[in-house]
């Protein structure tokens, strides 16, 4: 090929950039710069008479640009995407390596300004609406237990479904706390050697009860009686508790939820898994984001924030571990997490 029929390549490129909502960048096989639109100069605050035809190599130092020709240095092959602060603005930057290094830049500061702005809202009202919620509670348990005086059987029953909605308040906006908690990145800051086995065996007893309302039989299978992880045992508490929850509420009269925790590789592996409604398959990709139910739980419990399950991906990740899922709809749902043994003393971030 001539240079040219390169030429003319490159302009007949350049015109269609030239329409693109999104910065875009292109360095050929020789790491040179040959393409870049209107919208990439307007991101990165430069001329592209000054830096076009330049090797990666000559741009080291370029205002604006000394991010993504680190990134483009930093050896990784293929595609990938960074989030990069450009010229006092939030840039989703994505890299694709194909026959040369296509840079896409897509400019979301004003989506992360509305989102910040959200995060605080939601913040704001939680906290505003803590105290009274908690002083109503209080109020209903004083009432319940007859502290101002007897109380009739039809007033006890009504004064217990207010107590219940009241408490269903209560955990949706200490949810919405927790979630502005992590957030920041301020929500995992007690980490402490913990055995494992007796945090779940403790937080199984919390949840006796409930599960013989249904006729549920819990069992916990404990292969790693003395292993020990070090972390946040409020928070890794708030994830077992968030797990066995939904596995005796989505699942049948006289069904099983059974527990497990064995030692795989460095890490201990804890399985939650229930003989209930599973989670339809077209919906499972959406199971840890933010207020997302599945369909069939909509239709048989309209009650729950869709919360825990984000939560619980948040602080398994920030101790360093990892948590995933298997699902069979009508058959039931299994959830597992690892957390690494307190040999490797993990960072918690």
């Amino acid at each position: 090929m001539t240079q040219k029929t390169n030429d003319q390549e490159i302009l007949a490129v350049s015109k269609i950039i030239s329409i693109f909502t999104d910065g875009i960048l292109f360095f050929d096989q020789s790491n040179k710069l040959v393409l870049m639109n209107k919208e990439a100069e307007k991101i990165l605050n430069i001329s592209k008479k000054d830096v076009i035809r330049k090797k990666i190599i000559e741009l080291i130092g370029t205002p604006y640009l000394e991010n993504i020709v680190g990134a483009l240095l930093s050896g990784r092959k293929k595609r990938w995407e960074e989030e990069m602060e450009i010229n006092e603005k939030i840039i989703n930057v994505s890299f694709v390596k194909n026959n040369g290094t296509l840079i896409v830049l897509h400019d979301i500061t004003k989506e992360k300004m509305v989102e910040q702005m959200k995060n605080e809202f939601v913040s704001i009202v939680a906290h505003q609406l803590r105290t009274p919620i908690s002083s109503i509670k209080w109020t209903l348990k004083m009432f319940l237990e007859e502290s101002f005086g007897r109380t009739t059987k039809e007033q006890k029953k009504y004064l217990k479904k207010i107590y219940t909605v009241n408490e269903k308040m209560v955990e949706l906006i200490n949810d919405l706390l927790n979630i502005a908690k992590i957030e920041e990145g301020r929500y995992v800051y007690k980490p402490v050697s913990t055995n494992l086995g007796r945090l779940i065996d403790s937080t199984i007893e919390q949840f006796k009860e409930k599960a013989e309302a249904k006729n549920i039989k819990i069992s916990f299978n404990n292969l790693e009686k003395n292993a020990k992880v070090v972390v946040d045992p409020e928070k890794i508490k708030l994830v077992l508790q968030n797990l066995i929850d939904n596995a005796i509420k989505y699942n049948h009269e006289e069904g099983k939820v059974m527990i497990a925790l064995k030692k795989e590789e460095d890490n201990l592996l804890v399985s939650v898994k229930d003989t209930g409604m599973g989670i339809p398959t077209n919906q499972q990709k959406r199971i840890f984001t933010k207020f997302f139910r599945a369909a069939n739980v909509m239709k048989t419990d309209a009650e729950g924030s869709g919360l825990g399950l984000y939560i619980n991906k948040e602080l398994i990740e920030a101790h360093g571990g990892k948590i995933w899922f298997e699902s069979v709809e009508k058959k039931g749902s299994s959830f597992y997490f690892s957390l690494p043994l307190q040999k490797n003393k993990n960072k918690i971030k």
